[in-house]
């Protein structure tokens, strides 16, 4: 099997007012329970780094939505980096592998997991702060954000990668429109059925329904979503945002009354409720984790 180079560079200009510097891969060699060395079976990241930050620079994940079965790159993940990136933070769009390619659950998790974990390796290289490093998560994408926000572990200090004795535990979470839950009458019936199967386990089911994981370490975490979504119901954000106070974590509700579901960011976004973004961002700046 071909193994790809210690450091691959991508090297690639995006479209819009920022520009992506590299587009790294997670792992050096096949990605854990990998089919192959296809574009599709290798999770990356496509970097883009603030252009003149002078202390190490917050970071955020994005995970883009689509229902575990396609990724909408652009108004769930690159607009939104670009949107970072000028604002001094650093921003990784994740491509992460997905259940329609053969990659039901764990796989997706195993991914953002790494991503954290890789990103906080670099820190030096990237000039970032690894304790401000975050995720960011839309829809199916809210779904993985909000399981790396719930299962996470401190990293195994006797790995011989040395990316993966590092924690993957996010600083903190912001969801949008997120699936949460995977349980009858509040899931997306097409991510739980892409991400599990069409009989999966209960305890599976409860384990992956993510306002039953909350503990008091569940780093901070906003919920952003809008009250006409059709496509999933908002009571996922409710339910977790519930499980958050209850259990004393640092969160919010940025709630909408209109917006629909996929409103995303970018100048074409025309249902986008004005502001939410710049919303976002102060929230966490608040909470001292953005400059």
């Amino acid at each position: 099997m071909r193994f790809l180079p210690a450091i691959l560079l991508a090297w690639a200009t995006c479209s819009g007012s920022g520009s992506a510097q590299v587009v790294a891969p997670l792992w050096t060699g096949p990605a854990p329970l990998s089919h192959g060395t296809t574009p599709k079976d290798i999770p990356t990241l496509t970097v883009f780094l603030p252009e003149k930050a002078r202390a190490p620079a917050s970071a955020i994940i994005i995970c883009p939505g689509g229902g575990y079965a396609y990724l909408s790159i652009d108004t769930e993940g690159l607009n939104e980096a670009r949107w970072f990136q000028h604002r001094g933070v650093a921003a990784f769009v994740l491509k992460y592998r997905l259940p329609v390619d053969g990659y039901r659950h764990p796989v997706p998790l195993l991914d953002v997991q790494r991503a954290i974990r890789l990103v906080r390796s670099r820190a030096a290289d990237w000039n970032i702060d690894p304790a401000k490093t975050g995720v960011m998560g839309f829809s199916a994408g809210g779904h993985l954000a909000s399981t790396v926000d719930t299962h996470f572990d401190a990293g195994n200090a006797a790995a011989t990668d040395p990316v993966d004795r590092l924690s993957c535990r996010p600083a903190f979470a912001v969801l949008v429109y997120p699936v949460i839950s995977m349980r009858d009458g509040f899931t997306h019936g097409g991510s739980r059925l892409n991400l599990l199967g069409p009989n999966p386990d209960t305890a599976l089911v409860e384990n992956l329904s993510n306002e039953t994981q909350v503990t008091p370490q569940t780093p901070p975490t906003l919920l952003v979503f809008a009250d006409d979504d059709k496509t999933v119901p908002p009571e996922n954000s409710r339910l977790m945002y519930a499980a958050l106070q209850k259990a004393g974590v640092s969160s919010a509700l940025q709630e909408y009354p209109h917006g629909g579901h996929g409103f995303g960011f970018g100048p074409r976004q025309w249902n986008a409720p004005p502001g939410w973004l710049d919303r976002a961002y102060d929230w966490l700046k608040g909470q001292g984790l953005m400059p």
